[in-house]
C-alpha cells in the first residue's frame, strides 16, 4: 500500500502563511492498494486537488470512496471532485454497516439547492452504493475492516490489511469519552496493535480539552497513550486543529516524540503532500 495525504486539518480549512507547512485542506487520504486499486477515504476540501490529479491522469477508471461520517469538514470537496462530472469514471461509495443505508443521502446534499447550484442527478459519473451492510470488504487482495467511532453522531474507521501489512485510519475519535456506538481506549490499543501505520486524530491539547471533551476529538496525550499500549511501528498525528499553527504543531509532535521514548514508534504528524509507503 501507499499513502498519500492530500487533507489533514479538522474542522474547517485552515489557509493561510502559518499553516503552509501542514496544510490547510480538511481530511482526504489516497490509498494505493497493491494491485493498483484505489481507495480515497474522505471527502474533505483536500479531494479537490486529488481530483484535478486524477482527471489529468484519467486513471484509474475505478475509485473507491469511504467516508468516516457525515460531518461537513469530511464531505465539503465532493461538489468539487471532478471525476464525479466525468462519464468514464466509477465511484464505489463505502462506509461502516450502520451507514449503508443514508450513504447516498449524504452526497446528494451536498448538491441540492439552494446550498448548490449543480444537482446530485447532473453529475456524469456512475455512483454506486453499497447493496447491503457490510464490517468487512475486499478489494483485490486487501482487506478492508470497519470500526466504530467514539464521535458525536456516530462513524466509521477502517483498518486495512494487505499481504501482512496493516494500516488503520482512526479520525475523528475521541478517545477520553465513549460515544454511543463506540469503544473503549483497550479495544482500539487491541485494533493497532503492531500495525504498520497508525493515523490517528489528535486534535486538542489538555489545556484545549478541559473546554472540548464531548467534541469527538482526541488529547496528544491520550494518542501516546493508546500507542504506548498498542506498539504500532508508525504514528501519524491528524486532523489538526484548525488554530494549530505550524509552530505550534511542530511543538506538540516534539512532545508527543519525547513521550513515547525509546519505544520502537516512529511519530509525526501529518502533512499535506506526504507520500507513506506501508
Amino acid at each position: 500500500m501507499r499513502i498519500k495525504v492530500w487533507g489533514c486539518r479538522g474542522s474547517i480549512p485552515s489557509p493561510g502563511g502559518d499553516t503552509s507547512k501542514y496544510g490547510g485542506n480538511t481530511t482526504c487520504i489516497e490509498v494505493r492498494l497493491g494491485d493498483g486499486s484505489l481507495v480515497v477515504i474522505d471527502a474533505g476540501s483536500g479531494i479537490r486537488n486529488l481530483g484535478r490529479e486524477l482527471t489529468r491522469r484519467r486513471e484509474p477508471r475505478l475509485i473507491h470512496l469511504f467516508l468516516t461520517h457525515a460531518h461537513w469538514d469530511h464531505l465539503q470537496g465532493f461538489p468539487f471532485f471532478l471525476p464525479a462530472y466525468q462519464q468514464g469514471f466509477t465511484l464505489q461509495v463505502w462506509g461502516g454497516p450502520r451507514s449503508a443505508a443514508t450513504l447516498r443521502s449524504y452526497l446528494r446534499q451536498q448538491l441540492t439547492p439552494p446550498f448548490f447550484p449543480v444537482k446530485f442527478a447532473e453529475l456524469g459519473a456512475a455512483i454506486r452504493f453499497p447493496a447491503r451492510p457490510a464490517t468487512e470488504i475486499t478489494i483485490g487482495g486487501t482487506s478492508i475492516q470497519s470500526i466504530p467511532l467514539t464521535h458525536p453522531d456516530g462513524g466509521y474507521g477502517f483498518k486495512f490489511s494487505e499481504e501482512g501489512k496493516t494500516f488503520v485510519f482512526l479520525t475523528d475519535n475521541e478517545l477520553g469519552y465513549r460515544h454511543p456506538g463506540g469503544l473503549s481506549p483497550a479495544a482500539y490499543a487491541r485494533l493497532c496493535r503492531g500495525a504498520d501505520l497508525v493515523l490517528h486524530d489528535a486534535q486538542y491539547t489538555p489545556q484545549e480539552y478541559r473546554l472540548t471533551r464531548g467534541w469527538g476529538h482526541s488529547t496528544f496525550n491520550a494518542v501516546v497513550e493508546l500507542c504506548r499500549e498498542a506498539a504500532p511501528k508508525r504514528l501519524g498525528l491528524i486532523h489538526h486543529d484548525p488554530q494549530h499553527t505550524d509552530a505550534a504543531l511542530d511543538r506538540h509532535v516534539g512532545d508527543c516524540r519525547r513521550a513515547l521514548g525509546r519505544g520502537g514508534v516512529d511519530c509525526f504528524g501529518a502533512v499535506e503532500g506526504m507520500e507513506i509507503p506501508v
